[in-house]
């Protein structure tokens, strides 16, 4: 055949062996991770860099977190493809000088090292902060669901262990009636035999939920997973049942979405992470100030005063949890506060004025009413009992702040929306439809961390391209 371009003879000799740098393009990813590592003092980071008691050399810790750093990067996340990878893959075998570490050894690799890891991470958005690339000082925190390795099956809530039980001792019970018809007929010894074999085992599987029930209500929040101890059953929006997994809290860089600040949680909810993640991307950015947008889920009274002491400007929606409106009552919007007179204006034009403090869950409340709402010709439309009453929280000017914030600037709920969705599409793209790979809390965070470098990595490679990028590393 002719006219087709034609490859090398394989069984060719060649005078000069060619040099594996000869196989890496001077703009491949690769050398970034080459230089990225190399500069980093690994001691300092807490890396073990000494051989092994048993005298045997170990592999540089330089080696294996560039293993690991290429592998994230290329969407290769376990131990045993990563060792394949190190055995075939040309620009591994230009990384790591040809060392081919066995699985096992990568594996613990990732185990022991787990905050230094999270250090390396830190230590990519420090890189990025000085290419004056945070100069805004705005970024916008989300959460979202991770799945852990973990089915549903073998996670157990009150709830869960309740409707699990009662499904086993409903089959135990139609065995049994089916055991003493078939008595009534006299059947074939056989089918007795299955029917009493399956009742044996339905009381096997009782007595065993009947352990596990012991256990999940001496667990933390009485809930227990068997495969992964750390992970939890938590609500996802947009489908009917929830997940078996982990509650990812990132804080993303408005302008060009990297992610500043991250942690992994097993609390199913975002009402007490506001605080923690911003002073996280406050300290990441080295900033003195720092505005932050979230979602409604993140709304709690505490944490918003928690960053305004920090120095740190929130803008998030209230939710409405009042059912007045629902019964046809005034809502609370239609109660207008009088600062200089410390009094509300209700709809009917009264002053609901102040008569007492109280403490409620830790919070100082001042309490309002007016002394003449029996009298009121709207009252039916106000309130169902004798009284309107209002209540304050002493540090409501915080939350009314907050509130004028937003209305200023309604534009930042999809300025959030279109910063934070992108990473976590893009990492759960990465990571494919198990999500973690790793178990129990600490380990799931290093992993994360992993996929955060990766992620920043690939997202400074487009945003600065490879030689200027390496150039600002050597700098």
């Amino acid at each position: 055949m002719s006219g087709f371009i034609k490859g090398e003879d394989r069984t060719q000799a060649t005078l000069f062996p060619e040099r594996l740098d000869d196989y890496v393009t001077e703009d491949s990813p690769v050398r970034v991770i080459d230089v990225f590592i190399d500069e980093l003092d690994l001691s300092d980071l807490g890396f073990k860099t000494q051989p092994n008691d048993t005298g045997r050399p170990a592999y540089h810790p330089s080696t294996m977190l560039k293993l690991f750093v290429y592998g994230y990067l290329n969407r290769v996340q376990s131990s045993r493809r990563l060792e394949r990878e190190a055995q075939r893959n040309v620009e591994l075998m230009w990384l790591t000088g040809r060392l081919a570490p066995d699985f096992k050894t990568i594996a613990d690799f990732r185990k022991d090292n787990g905050e230094a890891i999270r250090g390396v991470c830190r230590k990519f958005v420090i890189l990025c902060r000085n290419l004056n690339l945070f100069t805004n000082a705005f970024v916008a925190i989300d959460g979202s669901k991770f799945k852990a390795v973990n089915n549903r099956d073998r996670n157990f809530t009150r709830a869960k262990m309740k409707h699990r039980l009662a499904q086993v001792e409903a089959s135990i019970d139609r065995y049994l009636q089916h055991l003493a018809e078939a008595d009534l007929r006299e059947p074939a010894e056989d089918k007795s035999q299955r029917l009493e074999d399956k009742i044996a085992a339905l009381k096997q599987e009782m007595a065993r939920l009947k352990k596990v029930e012991a256990r999940m209500l001496q667990a933390p929040g009485q809930q227990i997973s068997l495969t992964d101890p750390d992970a939890r059953s938590m609500a996802t929006s947009g489908r009917g049942t929830g997940m078996v997994g982990y509650n990812v809290q990132t804080a993303v860089d408005t302008e060009h979405h990297l992610i500043v600040a991250h942690e992994v949680t097993n609390v199913g909810h975002d009402r007490t992470q506001l605080a923690n993640m911003a002073r996280q991307a406050k300290e990441a950015l080295g900033a003195d100030e720092l505005n932050v947008v979230a979602d409604r889920g993140y709304f709690k009274s505490e944490e918003i005063l928690a960053c305004e002491e920090a120095g740190i400007t929130t803008c998030l929606p209230k939710p409405k949890t009042s059912g007045n409106q629902a019964k046809g009552l005034f809502s609370r919007d239609a109660f207008r506060y009088l600062p200089e007179e410390d009094a509300y204006a209700c709809p009917a034009g009264e002053r609901l004025t102040r008569h007492m403090t109280t403490q409620e869950k830790g919070r100082t409340l001042h309490l309002y009413w007016a002394s003449n709402c029996k009298n009121c010709a709207i009252r039916s439309r106000c309130t169902s009992g004798i009284r309107r009453k209002m209540s304050r929280w002493e540090h409501e000017e915080v939350l009314e702040q907050v509130e004028a914030r937003l209305g200023r600037n309604p534009n930042l709920m999809r300025i959030r929306r279109s910063t934070v969705e992108h990473p976590f599409g893009t990492l759960k793209a990465w990571m494919g439809s198990t999500h973690f790979l790793t178990k129990t809390l600490p380990r799931v965070n290093t992993e994360m961390s992993l996929h955060v470098l990766a992620y920043n990595l690939r997202r400074m490679l487009n945003l600065v391209g490879t030689k200027p990028l390496i150039e600002a590393i050597r700098a």
